[in-house]
């Protein structure tokens, strides 16, 4: 048993089910440490909101930490430089950390193995950490990995989950190890006045609410106004939840709900698998339809129309203008917003998914940009011109306005369905609404010059 050994937390910032920690912590001493990575900063990946909703993570995981007996060692730089620095510093032995799978974080972990193996200490690897199933865990017979969900999932449901571990109740950090000071939201700019608390212990309480109502998530996860999903996604982006004890707890509660949110929590699990297997479709295509984008100055207004929620159309608007305060978006809404840019606007999805990473608390390389590219019909869609038409979708996941209305004041005073199609107003209704603009495209221009885009004219 080694005397002292390194937990390194990425993207796993939590003490419950943890099974780098529980490894690390079989040592005399262990050192919980967590390093500011310098690549990803350097990568333009440090978006404010997912800065001030990490630094709550911190903070909870160091007060988590020091109520067992110990505290959270932060540092920044390098984080292979980093590692070995503490390692030295403290004659660890091994270092425990949860598996990734992006190609950043694959080409990360070798550089550290080969560093610590050079100074005679041990990396430990764990997977099912930041997954349920990890990635390359199930595949077809002809292939690295499943390219349609629909056989994944049957796939995936039939492996047999690990049990969820206990938090552990001590920690006993060596003395003397140095760290920088933690992080606070405080300060940062840029950050989206509505965005969530971070933080296990916001997550876990989320988690606890969420699950008593997951009833309704089958009937109601579209529901645009009423907000029916789980809004988790954030805490899963950073690990303060257990996808493995998430899943194990929504099959215990059991029921249609409880099903369909599993079956979501397979879809998070699908895109890793496939950008693990294909680390260039983070930047390229999956399945290539050879599209030439639109480029220029028009296509630059649109997209400026697009990211400012002044498109025209307004379930559209509403759920750009939710992105923007809250960091977060309805996942109807992040459909809708999608289809939109790279169908009716026929704009690179390469645009979208870049604005949603500068936004998105979530902001997950392997969900946004396989969901961009689902949506712009060059992922894994087996329907891949499907075009959603905004007002029809409005029409249905939002039929009296609510939610327009709310994101969208301009509308405030416009019943259903007027709320949706505004610009059918004429005379002095118009000229009440006037500070709202007019659409960036007639719906059938843009579907005709898309159809053409793609040939299918």
């Amino acid at each position: 048993m080694p005397d002292v050994s390194i937990v390194l937390f990425t993207s796993d910032l939590r003490l419950h089910d943890h099974p780098p920690l529980r490894a690390a912590n079989e040592a005399r001493q262990v050192v919980p440490l967590f390093v500011h990575d310098r690549g990803v900063t350097d990568a333009g990946f440090a978006a404010p909101n997912r800065l001030a909703f990490l630094a709550d993570c911190l903070r909870d995981l160091d007060a988590g930490l020091r109520e067992r007996g110990g505290r959270l060692v932060v540092r920044g730089g390098d984080v292979v430089e980093e590692v070995c620095k503490v390692a030295t510093e403290t004659d660890a032995d091994e270092v425990h950390m949860a598996a990734d799978f992006s190609a950043y974080a694959h080409r990360r972990e070798q550089r550290l193995r080969r560093a610590l193996e050079a100074e005679g200490r041990r990396l430990h690897v764990h997977d099912t950490v930041t997954s349920a199933v990890a990635p390359g865990a199930v595949t077809p017979g002809s292939s690295d990995h499943f390219a349609v969900f629909t056989p994944y999932f049957r796939h995936w449901s039939g492996v047999r989950l690990r049990e969820p571990m206990a938090a552990p109740r001590a920690i006993l950090v060596p003395d003397g190890v140095g760290s920088e000071q933690l992080p606070a939201r405080d300060g940062l700019s840029g950050v989206s006045l509505g965005l969530a608390a971070g933080g296990e212990a916001a997550g876990r309480s989320r988690m606890t609410s969420w699950l008593r109502g997951v009833g309704a998530y089958e009937v109601r996860h579209d529901d645009l106004a009423g907000d029916a999903t789980s809004r988790l996604s954030p805490h899963l982006h950073f690990g303060t939840l257990s996808p493995v004890e998430l899943v194990h707890r929504a099959r215990r509660t059991g029921g249609p709900g409880a099903a369909a949110f599993v079956r979501q929590l397979a879809w998070r699990d699908f895109h890793r698998q496939v950008l693990a297997a294909r680390p260039a479709a983070a930047s390229t295509d999956y399945r290539t339809k050879h599209d030439r984008w639109r480029s220029g100055r028009a296509a630059r207004e649109d997209v400026e129309a697009w990211k400012e929620g002044r498109t025209g159309y307004p379930v559209v608007d509403a759920a750009m203008r939710q992105l923007r305060h809250e960091g977060w978006m309805h996942n109807r809404g992040r459909l809708l917003t999608a289809s939109f840019l790279t169908k009716t606007l026929y704009v690179d999805w390469r645009e979208g998914a870049r604005h949603f990473l500068e936004l998105l608390v979530d902001g997950d390389i392997a969900n946004n940009q396989l969901n961009w590219q689902w949506m712009a019909g060059t992922g894994t869609d087996s329907r891949p011109n499907r075009v959603l038409n905004p007002v029809t979708q409005a029409k249905r996941y939002d039929p009296d306005g609510a939610y327009v209305r709310r994101w969208v004041p301009e509308l405030a005073d416009l019943d259903a369905p007027s709320v949706h199609e505004p610009w059918k107003l004429r005379g002095l209704d118009r000229a009440a609404i006037d500070a709202y603009p007019d659409p960036v495209v007639d719906l059938s221009d843009g579907l005709a010059r898309f159809k053409r885009a793609r040939g299918l004219d």
